[in-house]
């Protein structure tokens, strides 16, 4: 039996038909022209930067997943023990949701104690840019959970989508899930508009289940996005080398390292690429010089404290249910929020 899979958009649309017996709505792979017009504008202000989305292709995600199981990372095993212990509730929190909408889903590991904890659950909407991946997961999950609507959505969340048919008017609500405290990867002022566009697209009497991760201490960050292994350091590197495979790049990832570094100050970790000696780089025949030392600022992970993240939140227009907080040195929070309106 083929998984119940209905794709609400899709990217490699012969593999996908073919595999699973849907009509994707998309063409083909393609350079997505967003991806070309960041890199090209960032590598060439000063300093360079480029968004750390781009970081997630399906080397990128696979990267990822790996480094949520190093010994160093603590927000995955943190957020996974939090989640365990509240899914069991929230049946009762919430009850009659019949729709999931998980923002960022990834391999959408954390998402299985919800799905086997939340038998209201009719529909599974996992979002995500890299269509590869998110076509993996979603057919693992329909296999494992076969009264569910999987239905997948390659999108960039940071823009605004559209959820699929069924999802958008379900008079229950929906319920978000943006797991991995990837909220910190935006400025405050872009985690506003985030939220703000995430309750437009939930749409009213909809909840967002959010882990924010609160740490501070310099000791437990820089291990976590610097790992022993350098697994974290290939993931970073990787985006060199995805700009070569779809921009025509020539960067050599051999000339640059990855550094992490603590800015206490705006309360957060910043992932750079560093080039190790000056050089020209060539993308899309345009040349682009590094000094040595030169970096390229590629992700921030912003470590919001429960009174920065609730007054973001509400100014979104969301306001706090009830909240489950790490008790150790983490602080790691996982939010359950409300749409105001």
């Amino acid at each position: 039996m083929k998984p119940d899979i209905q794709w609400a958009n899709a990217e490699r649309a012969a593999e996908l038909s073919t595999r699973y017996n849907v009509t994707p709505l998309t063409p083909a792979f393609r350079v997505d022209p967003q991806f070309e017009a960041d890199v090209l504008d960032g590598l060439d202000d000063d300093p360079k930067h480029l968004p750390s989305i781009w970081l997630y292709d399906r080397r990128g995600s696979e990267l990822f997943e790996e480094i949520t199981e190093v010994a160093e990372y603590y927000p995955t095993r943190t957020e996974t023990r939090l989640l365990a212990g509240l899914a069991p509730q929230l049946e009762s929190e919430i009850g009659g949701v019949h729709t999931l909408v998980e923002i960022g889903s990834g391999s959408s590991r954390k998402t299985r104690l919800l799905l086997a904890a939340m038998h209201s659950l009719r529909r599974y909407v996992p979002v995500d840019i890299s269509a590869d991946f998110l076509h993996d997961a979603a057919a693992g999950l329909a296999r494992d959970f076969p009264h569910l609507a999987v239905q997948p959505v390659v999108a960039d969340f940071t823009a605004p989508f559209a959820l699929p048919g069924g999802a958008s008017d379900d008079s229950a609500g929906n319920l978000g899930f943006f797991p991995g405290s990837t909220i910190g990867n935006f400025t405050p002022d872009a985690a506003i508009d985030l939220m703000t566009q995430l309750g437009r697209t939930l749409g009213s009497r909809s909840r967002l289940l959010i882990g924010v991760d609160t740490t501070q201490d310099p000791a437990l960050l820089i291990p976590a996005y610097d790992d022993a292994a350098g697994v974290t350091a290939a993931f970073n590197l990787n985006l060199l080398d995805r700009i070569n495979r779809e921009l025509d790049g020539d960067f050599d990832s051999r000339d640059f390292r990855h550094l992490a570094r603590h800015d206490p100050h705006h309360g957060r970790i910043e992932m750079h690429l560093v080039s190790q000696r000056a050089q020209e780089v060539h993308v899309r025949g345009r040349t682009f010089m590094f000094a040595a030392g030169e970096t390229i600022h590629t992700e921030n992970c912003y470590k919001y404290s429960p009174t920065q993240f609730l007054h973001m939140a509400h100014a979104a227009k969301w306001r706090c249910e009830r909240s489950w907080q790490d008790g150790g040195r983490t602080g790691f929070t996982v939010y359950l929020l409300r749409r105001d309106s």
